[in-house]
């Protein structure tokens, strides 16, 4: 009998050959990341290279009669830009151009209030299971809600996530709760995983290949606490953006399950 670790992975390569949904952050929050001025999302890879909040180029600060603090530093934002290009048999053909401007915090400015909507919290019950898993984890490390981010710090051994009742549902609180939980197993306290180590900065191979880890460790936790009805599609998208980063190749979720199985059973209790 396929034990319940093969068939999250052969559902997770399922899902990514069908081809996933583009992935979404499951949480709502008038912290995330945005143009001051417009109140839009920054889009794509800027939602993970800046931190949530207001932003504003210094020119917008000045129009809208503000001043940037003395010694703020400003944040980089990219984007895509098709350029048609011809040839030299006089063939057209479009490139890509990476173009970027840079932005300030609301947070680095004077005289610049936010304009963001307070977010109503959403008010959800703990899910049993879910909580029983939190349990047995002996010497998981702190976790807080301080901000509207999701992520894990190896140095303070510190998870944050968002408060549940910025979560539309319960599952997707949980989900992204075990997600870093499955990070914290790689400290060097714990199983010392070397996607932990080194260079781990963002973009790197080895924390692209991290976030397989962490995030198909989430996805077999919440089917063993039967959450991944909710979750999965979800799961599948997020994994989708790092195996592109790693050459398209959805095979590397079969390397990825093993280190997870051994994250998850460490949280478990069972290593």
């Amino acid at each position: 009998m396929a034990s319940v670790y093969q068939i999250v992975t052969d559902r997770i390569i399922e899902k990514l050959e069908q081809g996933v949904i583009p992935w979404r952050k499951p949480w709502s929050s008038e912290g995330v990341a945005r143009n001051w001025v417009t109140q839009k999302p920054y889009r794509g890879i800027n939602q993970l290279l800046l931190s949530d909040g207001e932003y504003l180029t210094f020119k917008q600060v000045q129009e809208a009669g503000g001043k940037v603090k003395k010694g703020a530093k400003s944040e980089i934002v990219v984007f895509w830009k098709m350029l048609e290009k011809e040839t030299e048999e006089g063939d057209k053909e479009t490139i890509p151009l990476l173009r970027y401007y840079r932005v300030f915090s609301i947070r680095d400015c004077e005289g610049i209030e936010s304009k963001v909507i307070p977010v109503d919290p959403k008010e959800h019950d703990p899910i049993e299971q879910a909580e029983e898993v939190l349990s047995k984890y002996k010497d998981k490390p702190t976790i807080s809600h301080n901000d509207s981010s999701a992520y894990y710090s190896p140095d303070m051994d510190l998870v944050n996530v968002p408060k549940m009742t910025l979560f539309d549902k319960a599952e997707e609180y949980y989900s992204t709760l075990f997600h870093e939980l499955v990070h914290s197993t790689g400290h060097k306290s714990r199983l010392n995983r070397k996607e932990m180590q080194g260079d781990a900065s963002f973009g790197s191979e080895s924390y692209s290949r991290e976030e397989l880890v962490a995030e198909v460790g989430s996805a077999m936790i919440c089917t063993m606490t039967g959450i991944d009805h909710v979750t999965l599609d979800n799961s599948a998208s997020y994994l989708d953006s790092w195996i592109r980063a790693l050459k398209g190749d959805s095979r590397l979720i079969i390397g990825a399950s093993s280190q997870a199985q051994k994250a998850v059973e460490y949280i478990l209790g069972e290593s």
